[in-house]
């Protein structure tokens, strides 16, 4: 299977990007490194040839679209983070990749959009759903229907042959893997998988960090180190973060450079450590001049929250 070449290729990542810090997670994560939350206890592995992508509902039209149909029309690439709103704070349950698809936009476009409608109800082979605010589907941000991931034609365990692909949302309502119908409709009339669980309609991302390096718990040497860590808040981005040390004051990180507001990025702060018992925090800083909450909340309903904290032993 060969991809598409984009019509609209992704920028190269900018030097300075990856801080190649020990430890410290990549800016761009491999595939088989990605994290991973299924429904099914068995992935479906579906034949391009039977797979079909149907749009339905609240249209003017309804539209099929056969695999040989998608990778006919124009793709664009587009680096995009995405995180699970079970991540706990400081959780690994969040990746970075470059997806190539087509904008779902252009998709919702040709069957035509109903203006009483708020929501698409994407559905995958599986059986899972997610609900999706329409305006993250219909407006300027690079939503997609993925066919390719870092170069490569999606992993099986990754939603090939189709996935979505939304910055600014939780996976729970917008990153349906092996996908095969998207519904237009309203969240007064369709509940998904999570929401019919308890989990918030929208799922919004929340500003977040976290400490990488060193880790919790991990003896340093004493001496010239360095904290490093990832920051996050897809569709808005990041304008700094800050580490407090023993509950002293806080200090600036330096930023790695961002790809774009819609991916995390590195940071990382010099330490002379001294011997003995310590603890490290860390809080993110957005472009609209917020600042990540110190107020602690579990996953559910919308999202964790509250300040990374570790505890570090230096020798």
């Amino acid at each position: 299977l060969r991809l598409p070449k984009p019509a609209r290729a992704a920028a190269p990542v900018p030097a300075g990007a990856d801080l190649e810090i020990p430890g410290l997670a990549p800016v761009v994560t491999p595939n088989a490194e990605f994290y991973r939350i299924d429904t099914a206890l068995i992935v479906p592995r579906i034949d391009p040839a039977d797979w079909s992508l149907r749009i339905h509902g609240m249209v003017d039209r309804e539209v099929r679209l056969t695999w040989d149909e998608l990778v006919a029309l124009p793709m664009q690439e587009s680096d995009v983070t995405l995180a699970c709103v079970s991540n706990e704070v400081g959780g690994s349950l969040i990746g970075n990749a470059r997806w190539l698809g087509v904008p779902v936009r252009e998709l919702l476009a040709r069957a035509g959009v109903d203006p009483d409608a708020d929501m698409v109800l994407s559905t995958s082979s599986d059986g899972f759903t997610a609900s999706t605010p329409i305006e993250a589907l219909t407006d300027d941000r690079d939503a997609l229907l993925a066919v390719g991931m870092n170069g490569e034609p999606l992993p099986i365990e990754h939603g090939f042959p189709a996935r979505l692909v939304v910055p600014g949302l939780y996976g729970y309502v917008s990153a349906t893997k092996w996908v095969t119908q998207l519904e237009v409709t309203r969240f007064d009339r369709a509940t998904a998988y999570w929401t019919t669980r308890g989990w918030s309609e929208r799922g919004p991302i929340k500003l977040q960090s976290r400490i990488d390096v060193p880790r919790g718990g991990q003896s340093v040497p004493a001496g010239d180190t360095v904290i490093a860590g990832m920051a996050w808040q897809q569709q808005v981005g990041i304008a700094g973060v800050e580490v407090r040390i023993d509950d002293g004051p806080w200090q600036r990180a330096e930023l790695a450079t961002a790809i774009s507001a819609d991916t995390w990025v590195q940071w990382s702060l010099a330490w002379t450590a001294e011997s003995g018992s310590h603890t490290v925090e860390c809080r993110a800083l957005s472009v609209e001049g917020d600042t990540q909450t110190s107020d602690p909340a579990p996953p559910a309903p919308d999202g964790a929250q509250g300040w990374h904290r570790i505890d570090v032993s230096v020798a």
